[in-house]
């Protein structure tokens, strides 16, 4: 369903905002007008992330105002698309209508990692338009996000979605561009190599897809849980391996003639998958740090060192991964709905938020749509008129 035309956007919006810790609620909100470079997003469904709640509960990443997001009249969420409603000044790169998919960051675009493209690195992180203007925004951590009728984007964070693709594998598209960024700007991922994914969790599952329509061989995922790792399969993984019933590590140096994986990527952030992960890299190989441990772990930075083996984490999906992402997907290259289990109103978020922290009912990637909470205001405002 298209936007109203621009004319008719509301003064105010349904949001949700972060009060106390894991205290969430539904209020009215005024609707953001778009600045220069930005759009007004009339969103249509966004994605929980395993972020969203870790800011829900402990605040960061998220940094508002220089410090914590909690009763600061803030909207978390950031894994979402929708349809243009309205353009700021000057923009003429989208039209209102257009369905769009959006990344989180848009960096300042003057500081030192933002002129490399590192822009999910940006040294003004945190210092959000109006209070410090540096231009930076991260919407849903910096900036008002998606849990929200409305949310303005800059334009370098949006894409078109093809009328072919739905609003749910739409919102998947910022996952799957974080695990092109791991394995390809950061990580150099080259066809015929080998890639370990740890961890059968949304980025997890996407990087074994990633990895074998770039042509990875073999794919191995590891994980303890039967039905992601059977989903594994079906995204590409040549082979799974369950870490309860067998040593990870002598498996993988058995599947690689004793040489070990070319790539791995971490995606559980433990410091047993830490030290699996260093253990089962080849020499000269390189290790993806996809999730991050909640405390400080002990590993062997020995073996990192005399082994030349390359360890480096990710932030976000920089540069053009999502972009690319998105073009693997429109192309059918794999299948993301495949991760999507549970779609709810927006109405009901904190029941999204409860099945995606506790899995519920094997809940992998959980969807909020606002389909029925823009036909309520819709017919609202006719029955005004």
């Amino acid at each position: 369903m298209n936007a109203p035309p621009e004319t008719t956007v509301p003064s105010m919006m349904k949001a949700w905002v972060l009060g106390d810790p894991d205290d969430i609620k539904l209020v009215d909100k005024g609707v953001p007008v778009p600045g220069k470079a930005e759009a007004l997003v009339r969103i249509d469904a966004v994605a929980i992330c395993a972020t969203d709640l870790e800011i829900l509960t402990y605040g960061t990443p998220a940094l508002i105002e220089g410090g914590p997001p909690f009763n600061k009249n803030f909207t978390p969420g950031h894994e979402y698309m929708g349809t243009i409603a309205a353009l700021g000044p000057g923009v003429d790169e989208f039209s209102v209508g257009d369905r769009v998919t959006v990344e989180i960051h848009a960096g300042c675009g003057q500081c030192k990692r933002c002129r490399m493209g590192m822009y999910t690195s940006c040294h003004n992180y945190g210092k959000n338009y109006g209070d410090q203007d540096k231009g930076h925004r991260a919407n849903g951590f910096t900036t008002n996000g998606g849990f929200a009728q409305y949310a303005v984007n800059n334009i370098n964070t949006m894409i078109k979605v093809p009328d072919t693709m739905s609003d749910e594998e739409a919102t998947l598209v910022v996952t799957a561009g974080t695990s092109m960024y791991g394995l390809t700007e950061l990580g150099g991922l080259v066809a015929g190599e080998s890639v370990v994914v740890i961890g059968p969790g949304p980025i997890g599952l996407l990087a074994v897809a990633v990895a074998k329509s770039l042509g990875a061989s073999p794919v191995v995922l590891v994980g303890t849980r039967e039905n992601r790792n059977r989903i594994g399969l079906e995204l590409g993984a040549d082979i799974t391996i369950d870490a309860r019933n067998e040593d990870v590590v002598a498996r993988i140096m058995d599947l690689t003639g004793g040489k070990g994986a070319d790539y791995v990527v971490d995606c559980a952030g433990s410091e047993t998958t830490v030290n699996q992960a260093v253990h089962m890299t080849n020499r000269g190989g390189k290790i993806c740090l996809a999730a991050f441990p909640k405390k400080p772990v002990e590993f062997d930075l020995g073996y990192l060192a005399v082994n030349n083996i390359y360890l480096y984490g990710i932030r976000g999906e920089g540069r053009s991964a999502t972009h690319r992402a998105m073009a693997f997907m429109a192309e059918k290259r794999f299948d993301a709905t495949k991760i999507h289990t549970h779609t709810f109103p927006m109405e009901d978020l904190p029941t999204a938020l409860k099945y995606a922290r506790e899995r519920i009912d094997d809940a992998i990637k959980v969807v909020v749509s606002m389909k029925d909470s823009h036909a309520a205001a819709d017919a609202a405002s006719e029955g005004a008129v």
